[in-house]
């Protein structure tokens, strides 16, 4: 198992992949913004893309390193309706896609877990 400030540098990675793809392929994001939030889907796929990179390096930096990982795990409670929606919008496509939309609802869990941890300091 990694130490808390590797995993923290492995979570930052993963919010900055992430949030760089909202920014390269914004089309698949703007995809599952549920409709009942007000506004355009892209300034919502801009927003999360941002409050990503944003955790990203709030994670990578020690100091702010507790607070960033709480944030991220509360984002990722955030985010869930989204994956919720692909799960719902992916219902009939074939089998692999729909695997892929409905094994995300599950993994937010070991996501959250996972930004929590990642807060810890190192003894």
């Amino acid at each position: 198992m990694p130490s808390p400030a590797r995993s923290a540098l492995l979570l930052a990675g993963l919010l900055a992949s992430a949030g760089v793809a909202h920014f390269v392929a914004p089309k698949q994001f703007d995809a599952v913004v549920p409709r009942s939030l007000p506004g355009d889907p892209r300034t919502w796929t801009a927003a999360s893309g941002a409050v990503e990179l944003a955790l990203a390096a709030g994670l990578a930096l020690p100091a702010t390193r507790p607070v960033s990982a709480q944030a991220a795990a509360l984002f990722f409670v955030g985010v869930f309706p989204a994956n919720v929606k692909m799960a719902y919008d992916w219902r009939n496509r074939p089998a692999p896609a729909k695997a892929l939309a409905y094994s995300r609802l599950p993994l937010q869990i070991p996501l959250i877990l996972w930004a929590r941890s990642a807060g810890r300091t190192d003894k």
